[in-house]
Formats: C-alpha cells, structure tokens, sequence
C-alpha cells in the first residue's frame, strides 16, 4: 500500500507553507528600518540649545502672518504728542490785492497752477487808474511852463525888465507846480505801490514771487477795490509750512528756540516729518491755557497741505532710544518682550526695558541695537507658539 498522502492534502500543505511565508515577510516589511532617516521637527519648535529662539522654514504658512521692520535709534519725546495744525509760511506767502477800483477783464492763472515771479495773473481795467496817471501827467506839464517861466523871469530881472514882486510870483508858481507833481505821484504809486505794468488805464497784476495759487477768489469782471475782505490770489511756497502747536504750561520751561519737533499725519501712517521750533507765544490762551509755539516744516516732497491736523511732539535734546508700536510689545507680568529677526524665519525672544510708552508707540531703552528688525505684526502668535513649544519639552 502506497505511504504518499492523497493529492488533496499536499494541495493544503502548500497553501499553509505560503500563507507562513507571507506573513513573515509582512512582519518584515512592517519593522523599522535601523538606517531610515528620523522624522523631521515639528514647524516653529525651539532648539533645545535656545529655548528663546523660534525657526520656521522657508514657506512655512506663519510666516505669511509675521511683519518686521527695522527700528532706527531716535531722539526721545519731551511728553506725549500734542495736537497741531499746519498752516501757510507767511514768510514764503504773498496775499495779492488791489490799491485802486477797477473791473477785471482777464484771468491768466487758475487755483493750483504754478507761478514765477512777475508772471501776469490778471489783467484789470481800472479808470480811477487812468486818470490818476493823467493827473500826473498834467501836473508835470504845468510844471515844466512854470518852470521855463521862472527862468525867463530870472533873466530879465537884472535889467529891470520884469518887477522884483513879478519874479517872486513866478518863482512861488513854479514851487507849487513841483509840490503838485510830487502829489500826483504819490498817489500814482500808492495805487499801485508794486510798480505794476500797464498801458492806459489798465494794468497787469502779477506775482512777486515763485510758487504755487494756492487760492483764487478773482473771478471775470468782478470789480475789484482797495480794502477787499479777501486777496485776489494767494501765492506761496507748498515746500515750507508753519507748525501751530498749543503747548500746555508745563512743558513751557522745557522748549526753546531750535528744539526740534517730530510730526505725524493721518494721512501718512508710520511717516514721520521734521521741525524746529522758531517762536514762542508770549501770552496764554485764558481759554485753553495753551501756549501758542510756531515751527517751520520742510515739505519738500509736498505730501502735507495747509490746515491739516497734525500730531507734533517735542524731542529732547539729549538721549535717544529705539520706538516701537505697542503691537510688538509683548507684555508677560512686570517684564516686556519684543521678537527680533536674526536672519530669516529665524526670531528671538528679548526682553527689553521701556522708558516711555504712549498711546500707539513706546520707546525702548535697553534691549534693543538701532536698525534691528522688530515683529511688529505677529507677536503674539510667536509668543504663544515658542511658550507652547517650551512647556512641552520634558
């Protein structure tokens, strides 16, 4: 009798033999590799070596929430900013009227158009201008036969020709003649005391200066006269603009002539703009108890108008830090912290001392370099994140 098992169980043993086969090389493929390389750190984890440092790689998606700026070193404020205004340098403004009445009849210049000095802004029709002319006219012409009639009385008056009182007669005519000349041109040049150019009785108003119109309430054929509640033009230099500032009593012994002056406009969030000082009121205001300070402003690049409100605040002398927003202040019980880009995606943690912190911004005195790079958006987010990465750590 033959001892081979039945061709159905060597069947099963074969299958049983492959199902042992592929489960080792399963558990094989499932085990950890000795060489495989470790998994890479979690974004944002702190070294352990510096447990104040935070590194994110390039591209990571909180790097798209982080702003840094660099934060120069600044002369410090005196106190908190104060509210100012801005208004025209009278020193460069020329407020263009009339001596005399008269009827415009032609405009050259509009609101806004730039001028150079003796460019005609507008040519005005005036008869009381007219005959003020003539008059003088007249008055020179009178002159001139007195004057030839004094003389020939002065020659015939050794011969006896002409009666001694007769002389005197034409010689006191001929005084009058002259003081009649030097009124008719005084008035002629208080009519128009700037020597304005014209032909007849009508003239060319022009301007004594370079700049810009600034304002314009000269229209066709208004009639004009001396003593107009308003300038015909106003013409000044947008480059230079006074400072008002109303300075409260008790910083009045600490500003002086010269001190310098930093300015900030809604306008231009995060500019700042340059002033000095150049007059002090000398009275307060009973209603307000301010003091009234004028500064001169540099607009060279024309950014701020006249009658904007401004924020002005008064510089020390000595001693300067480094001013951040208050947003990069990071506040963690007594202490206060900003973040500082080393190199990118790499920030550190730094405590730094304050010495004076206002409403928007805060002035650093220890703690930070000038032109470092500050967060100032996103401090927070690195704070709770490098706390959270630091309590985790055993």
């Amino acid at each position: 009798m033959s001892l081979r098992p039945p061709a159905s169980r060597r069947v099963l043993l074969v299958l049983l033999a492959l199902l042992v086969l592929a489960g080792a090389a399963f558990l094989v493929w499932r085990s950890p590799r000795s060489d495989a390389a470790p998994p890479p750190p979690p974004a944002g984890a702190s070294s352990a070596a510096d447990p104040e440092q935070l590194r994110y790689p390039k591209g990571a998606a909180q790097l798209a929430m982080i702003r840094t700026d660099a934060m120069p070193r600044v002369p410090l404020p005196l106190a908190e900013p104060l509210s100012a205004r801005l208004v025209y340098d009278e020193d460069a403004t020329a407020r263009i009227g009339v001596g005399f009445s008269g009827r415009i009849v032609a405009l050259r210049v509009g609101p806004g158009d730039s001028v150079r000095a003796g460019q005609v802004l507008a040519d005005i029709d005036s008869p009381d201008y007219g005959t003020a002319r003539a008059d003088l006219g007249k008055a020179l012409a009178d002159e001139k036969r007195k004057q030839l009639a004094a003389e020939r009385g002065r020659e015939l008056a050794p011969g006896d020709a002409i009666a001694h009182k007769d002389l005197e007669a034409l010689e006191a005519d001929h005084a009058q003649a002259l003081e009649e000349v030097e009124r008719a041109r005084r008035r002629l040049q208080n009519m128009n005391p700037r020597g304005l150019r014209g032909e007849g009785q009508r003239l060319q108003l022009v301007s004594p200066m370079d700049g810009l119109v600034a304002e314009r309430t000269a229209t066709p054929a208004l009639e004009v006269a001396p003593g107009m509640a308003a300038p015909l033009f106003v013409v000044t230099d947008p480059r230079r603009l006074w400072l008002m500032i109303d300075l409260p009593e008790r910083l009045l012994g600490r500003i002086k002539l010269g001190s310098a002056v930093s300015v900030e406009s809604d306008a231009y969030p995060g500019r700042r703009f340059a002033a000095t000082v150049r007059q002090v009121g000398h009275a307060v205001d009973t209603n307000t108890r301010r003091v009234p300070v004028r500064a001169q402003l540099d607009n060279a690049g024309l950014e701020l108008l006249p009658e904007m409100f401004v924020r002005a605040q008064l510089l020390q002398e000595d001693g300067s830090g480094v001013r951040v927003p208050n947003e990069a202040l990071v506040n963690r019980g007594v202490h206060s912290y900003v973040f500082v880009e080393e190199s990118p995606g790499a920030f550190r943690r730094r405590q730094v001392e304050l010495l004076a912190q206002g409403s928007d911004t805060s002035y650093v005195r220890e703690g930070l370099a000038g032109n470092e790079r500050v967060v100032t958006a996103g401090a927070l987010l690195l704070d709770a994140e490098l706390t959270t990465r630091t309590s985790e750590r055993p």
